[in-house]
């Protein structure tokens, strides 16, 4: 299963969707997120659900949000091949 999220994606002519992958693979998104956490920690993907806007200074957007950055959920979460 590992393998066949890599295959999909290499073969998909866009980032795919954690819902596109799931109905492609026919699995539970919850099941495909240890699967992508496993592949993101080896480099070959990025979630973009693991990133933020990356301001630290006084005028960063993100300071003034206690509940995190409002830059890190404003689209969907895709998942994508690093070549």
């Amino acid at each position: 299963m590992l393998y066949q999220i890599l295959e999909i994606l290499e073969q998909a002519e866009q980032p795919l969707s954690l819902a596109e992958l799931s109905q492609r693979l026919q699995v539970e998104p919850s099941a495909l997120e240890g699967m992508i956490a496993f592949w993101v920690r080896k480099g070959r993907l990025r979630d973009t659900s693991a990133l933020s806007c990356g301001g630290t200074g006084a005028g960063c957007a993100c300071n003034a949000h206690p509940q995190g950055c409002p830059f890190s959920s404003a689209g969907p979460r895709v998942i994508m091949l690093i070549d």
